[in-house]
């Protein structure tokens, strides 16, 4: 199965214009207070009905408090995954899928955003097999949950060092920033303190790494060991 990008536009001068840009870090704090009030449009529940219905007209504090609200859910669980990921892998591993192996790859990913809204891979999958299958309705609600969570991630810093680092909720979602960057991994992933640090490829912007800050999911880490 061809592996395809739901995201198309370039993103590449975050990094080369970080000057141009104001980034603001997630307030946790804040935004836990946040999305607990009912009266709110920053009410989480509301937020992520919003969310499920491919809302295009939230704006960034409501994508903020969605994507960085999640980690105060009771269903946040950034190292685990769906069982449904192991029964999708048979089919992205065919070069060519038929009506029945889309309609199965679309029940897989649906059953993956089930368990995790957030899963970008799972996305990815399934925008690929509604294209496939002519589905541009679906297909672009799908496109618009994908944009609304790399503009809460692109908000939040230019990678270049960690005082502007991406924050993100979940671990894989560093390596769909990579790609939709337009850049490789070159193989190096190093924890500093709560940043994650992936080198690069060589790219012809001659950055050498990324930093990320983790602090949610390595927070979860931590209370898995106690």
């Amino acid at each position: 199965m061809k592996k395809i990008l739901i995201i198309t536009f370039a993103l590449i001068s975050t990094l080369s214009h970080s000057q141009e840009r104001d980034f603001e870090k997630p307030n946790y704090k804040k935004i836990k207070k946040n999305i607990k009030k009912k009266n709110s449009n920053l009410y989480y529940n509301s937020l992520m009905t919003r969310f499920r219905n491919a809302d295009s007209t939230m704006n960034l504090k409501e994508k903020r408090h969605l994507y960085y609200g999640y980690t105060f859910n009771k269903d946040y669980a950034p190292y685990s995954g769906s069982n449904y990921r192991d029964s999708i892998k048979p089919l992205l591993d065919k070069e060519k899928l038929d009506s029945l192996d889309l309609t199965k790859c679309i029940e897989f990913a649906d059953a993956m955003l089930l368990h995790n809204p957030f899963d970008l891979n799972a996305m990815n999958y399934k925008s690929y097999a509604l294209e496939q299958m002519g589905n541009i309705t679906d297909y672009k609600k799908l496109y618009h949950q994908a944009i609304t969570i790399y503009d809460a991630i692109f908000s939040s810093g230019n990678g270049k060092s960690r005082k502007e680092a991406f924050y993100v909720i979940e671990i894989s979602h560093e390596y769909k920033v990579l790609n939709i960057l337009g850049f490789q991994w070159g193989g190096s992933q190093s924890k500093i303190e709560s940043y994650d640090y992936l080198t690069l490829a060589e790219n012809e912007w001659e950055i050498e790494g990324l930093y990320f800050d983790v602090s949610p999911a390595l927070s979860v880490l931590s209370d898995m060991f106690d």
